[in-house]
């Protein structure tokens, strides 16, 4: 028996010494592609890097936007990608250079086929060089004709026959959109580890015609005429207290259980931004990073910050387990209050705050001076993809709040 142990740890100790054969992800460019719908891919780019531990790194490029990812986990010939912040994760089985899984999104009952090769730097295939540029404004209508209607604002640069841009909405921008004009298609993406968009549309000088996508669960036409005159509807005038409120309030817990509302001693006599936001909201992460930017440079014990944040996490604890993901990510040192779980319906959500009209969007931040009055109500957040609109917004918001403070 003495003689059976020794000889099955020798062949252990044998199989544990054996040096690694296995063909690990090559370092460099790569490209990925998400199966939407209407049998359409969605490429992205990214860039794996090995440290001198052996750990993976992964940078996920939009447009100007660089995506750092640093949880990836090898086991066998299976990799799982994590991205910060979202829940959203990638995983699948691999070779040394090709990836072959699906990006998964838990708390939805969300699969998206995805497939990644390496050593393939193109976006977007281009086929047919193109005469059309699509530098500029563009008057955009989605789901023209329904009751989901809204306008958007496109905002596009073109050098070559590559494009970049956003499309700004009333209740925030669809990010850092990257692609190509090839012949007369216009087709461009974005993929940030919580949300998928493809635009996919014929162009001509002066329209264009098409579908964006999401993911593999959403789609709606567009419409969109050049005017580089067109606006948006102003963020400020969407949302408002109902006749008969005088006052906004809610009372929702912390993550120690704790009640937490605005009339605790701490939000006394101070500017309190209130943000309506979800961890699972690109949109809201970028109103958040302003916000903590904001504050680190603007020291001042006269403003404070409270978050109520609505999640589709199926449980309190997966709720507040994505709560903290985000603290620990980006550093939140302001309250982010649990409101709502299990659905980020607005229409659920507008239920917890009955003294809105609505809530039309994730983020939207309330403004309260030191007496409690409700004095601005800012639907959307004009991230840092919508450049000039962007940097008018920050000196706007800064304006506002000095005024707020020095009264």
């Amino acid at each position: 028996m003495n003689k059976f142990f020794l000889s099955v740890g020798i062949t252990l100790l044998a199989i544990a010494c054996k040096p690694d054969k296995r063909q690990f992800p090559v370092e460099g460019v790569w490209r990925a592609e998400l199966a939407v719908m209407d049998h359409q891919v969605l490429p992205f780019n990214f860039k794996l890097q090995k440290s001198d531990t052996g750990s993976y790194k992964m940078e996920i490029y939009n447009a100007e936007e660089v995506i750092l990812v640093d949880e990836i986990e090898i086991v066998g010939d299976s990799i799982t990608i994590r991205t910060p912040v979202f829940e959203g994760y990638i995983t699948g089985s691999y070779t040394a250079e090709s990836i072959r899984g699906v990006f998964v999104k838990e708390s939805l009952d969300r699969i998206v086929p995805f497939t990644a090769q390496f050593d393939e730097t193109e976006r977007f295939d281009k086929t047919i060089p193109s005469n059309t540029d699509v530098s500029g404004i563009w008057e955009t209508d989605f789901s023209l004709g329904t009751e989901d209607h809204y306008k958007g604002k496109g905002i596009f640069t073109q050098k070559d026959d590559k494009v970049t841009g956003t499309f700004r909405t009333t209740t925030g921008d669809y990010r850092y959109l990257e692609g190509i004009a090839d012949g007369d298609s216009l087709k461009l993406s974005a993929f940030d580890g919580a949300h998928a968009f493809l635009f996919a549309a014929k162009m001509t000088d002066s329209t264009l015609q098409g579908t964006f996508y999401s993911g593999n669960h959403f789609k709606e036409p567009f419409f969109a005429t050049r005017n580089k005159d067109f606006e948006l509807i102003s963020a400020d005038s969407l949302t408002y207290l109902k006749e008969g409120y005088e006052h906004f309030t809610f009372e929702f817990p912390n993550a120690k259980g704790d009640l937490v509302s605005l009339e605790d001693t701490r939000f006394k006599n101070k500017v309190v931004l209130v943000q309506i936001m979800g961890t699972w909201c690109p949109n809201c992460l970028d109103e958040t990073k302003f916000y903590l930017d904001y504050l680190k440079h603007h020291d001042t014990d006269d403003l404070a910050v409270v978050a109520l944040a609505f999640e589709y996490a199926k449980t309190k604890e997966g709720a507040f387990k994505s709560i903290q993901r985000m603290r620990d990510r980006i550093g939140v040192d302001y309250p982010i209050l649990l409101a709502q779980y299990g659905t980020s319906d607005k229409e659920k959500a507008q239920e917890k705050l009955p003294m809105l009209n609505h809530v039309l969007s994730y983020p939207t931040t309330i403004f309260i001076d030191k007496t409690g009055e409700v004095r601005k109500i800012h639907t959307g957040f004009n991230g840092p993809a919508t450049g000039k609109k962007h940097t008018a917004f920050k000196k706007e918001f800064d304006a506002f709040v000095q005024l707020l403070l020095a009264e």
